[in-house]
C-alpha cells in the first residue's frame, strides 16, 4: 500500500494547497509513515486523530519564530493527516477517537490491510498512476526541477502556484 498512500498524499497536497514553498518530501513521509505500525501488530497511534494533532502541536511548538524550518516540518502532520483519510481509518469510531472511547487499540490489523488483495493491488495502480501523472506535470524530468525536489522537496513555482502550469 506504499505507492497509494505516497502517490495521493502527494497529489491531494500539492492540489489543495498550491504551495510551491512546502516541503513534498515530508508529506509524503507523513503519508506513508502510519505503514511502520504493521510491525506493532496493528493500528496504534498514528492511525487515530490524536497522533497528527500532536505531531502538529510539537511542530507549532518547536518552530516558533523559525519560519523557515517550520515550513518544512509542517508537511510531516499534513502527510499524517492524508494518511487518516486515504486509508478511511475515520470509519473506525474507536481507533479514530482514541482514547475518548477506550485506552485499548482494536486487535484488527491496519485499516490498509483489511481490503482484499485485488483492491490492494488496484488501488497500488491508482497510487503509481497519481506517481507518473505528478512526474509529468511538475515536469521532474528536467534535472533542474527533480534536484529542487530532492534537495529541498519543492516543486517548480511556475508549475505549482493558483493558475499555474495547466
Amino acid at each position: 500500500m506504499l505507492l497509494w498512500f505516497a502517490g495521493l498524499g502527494f497529489v491531494s497536497v500539492v492540489l489543495v494547497f498550491r504551495s510551491p514553498a512546502l516541503d513534498y518530501r515530508m508529506v509524503v513521509l507523513g503519508s506513508v509513515l502510519p505503514l511502520v505500525e504493521a510491525l506493532t501488530g496493528g493500528p496504534k497511534v498514528l492511525h487515530t486523530l490524536l497522533g497528527p494533532v500532536v505531531v502538529l502541536t510539537v511542530v507549532m511548538l518547536a518552530t516558533r519564530n523559525r519560519r523557515l524550518v517550520r515550513r518544512r516540518w509542517l508537511g510531516l502532520p499534513i502527510g499524517l493527516f492524508v494518511h487518516l483519510v486515504l486509508d478511511a481509518s475515520w470509519a473506525d469510531r474507536d481507533l479514530f477517537w482514541w482514547p475518548a472511547f477506550g485506552w485499548s487499540f482494536p486487535t484488527t490489523q491496519l485499516p490498509e490491510l483489511e481490503r482484499g488483495l485485488g483492491a490492494i493491488v488496484v488501488m497500488e495502480l491508482i497510487g503509481a498512476a497519481a506517481i507518473v501523472w505528478s512526474w509529468r506535470r511538475f515536469g521532474l524530468d528536467d534535472p533542474a526541477r527533480r534536484e529542487l525536489f530532492v534537495r529541498h522537496g519543492r516543486l517548480d513555482r511556475a508549475l505549482v502556484g493558483e493558475g499555474g502550469g495547466s
